[in-house]
């Protein structure tokens, strides 16, 4: 192991243990520096403190460009590695393994301002009518589904639910459903009577029958075939399936129920600080690009419905 192997891991134990970063940012800051590692080794460094800032910048550039042996990265992914990287390099100089960050100064590549794809209401209803609720399957794809586009959570965090987190809610609607997002920061969101209307019928005659097929019943509130914990790939798969028997035509990831809960609630009115508090996101400027989606739809409608728009 190369003393820049060695330092890279003791970064991912700190992140892990001290920073208390989620599963997914340890695992994406991994495949990350690993790339970098991989790169830095193949100019011959094997040690932190002989990285130089313009091999940071020839990093980047070799993620964006790609090559035979790898596919080109999007302008959001390096800026993913470049931060990990300067962090990375922040953390070797506090720990005393360098004296300085080379990547301080090293920017990532300019994102274009991309507008989140939201579902229109019509497309959301016909999606939620999808599951057959007569089955156990469809009781538990249904429950996926509410308290995806119910709640705006993120499918991790939907699918890390236990039964415990959730009974409470179901004899009172004034609890909320207590979520825990990235760096395990906690917040409250409310829970409809639709999601609680779904969650009851499956804790009920759907997930018993589950439950049963496990080597070793767990806790978790939605199971997959053999009775154990739903993954995040296995929800994404249930819900393309879903969208499309709805018959919509674009594509529809977990994230996209997420950005249709936040624009729908701007639609109706809703203040952008609760919905930035509702999605769990530390700066209200993230919530703001919603704001974006909100204004194109008006100018759409403008532009189709006056007479003088155009």
């Amino acid at each position: 192991m190369s003393s820049l192997e060695r330092v890279v891991g003791a970064y991912l134990d700190h992140l892990e243990a001290e920073v208390g970063a989620s599963v997914n940012t340890v695992a994406a800051y991994r495949r990350d520096l690993a790339r970098y590692v991989g790169f830095l080794g193949a100019s011959g460094v094997g040690s932190v403190d002989e990285v130089r800032a313009d091999q940071v910048q020839e990093f980047a550039a070799w993620l964006r460009a790609g090559g035979s042996d790898r596919p080109a990265l999007a302008a959001s992914s390096v800026a993913r590695a470049v931060a990990a990287v300067r962090s990375f390099h922040a953390f070797a100089v506090r720990d005393g393994e360098a004296v300085e960050n080379p990547a301080a100064r090293v920017s990532p590549p300019r994102q274009g301002k991309r507008l989140p794809k939201a579902l229109s209401l019509d497309q959301v209803q016909a999606l939620l009518e999808v599951p057959d609720r007569t089955t156990p399957v469809g009781l538990r794809d249904a429950v996926l589904l509410e308290l995806l586009y119910g709640t705006g959570a993120r499918v991790s965090e939907v699918c890390s639910l236990d039964v415990d987190d959730v009974t409470a809610q179901l004899d009172d609607p004034d609890l909320g459903l207590r979520l825990f997002g990235k760096g395990r920061k906690e917040r409250i969101v409310p829970l409809g009577s639709y999601a609680r209307s779904a969650i009851g019928d499956w804790l009920v005659r759907g997930r018993p029958g589950f439950i049963a097929k496990a080597a070793r019943p767990g806790p978790a509130l939605l199971l997959n075939s053999r009775g154990g914990r739903l993954s995040r790939q296995s929800a994404f798969n249930v819900l393309v399936a879903c969208a499309e028997e709805a018959g919509i035509a674009v594509p529809v990831s977990p994230h996209t129920l997420r950005h249709s809960f936040a624009t729908h609630l701007l639609d109706g009115g809703a203040d952008v600080r609760v919905v930035q508090e509702l999605l769990g996101h530390a700066s209200v400027t993230t919530t703001q690009i919603y704001t974006l989606v909100t204004v194109e739809h008006l100018r759409e409608v403008f532009l189709t419905a006056h007479p003088r728009a155009r």
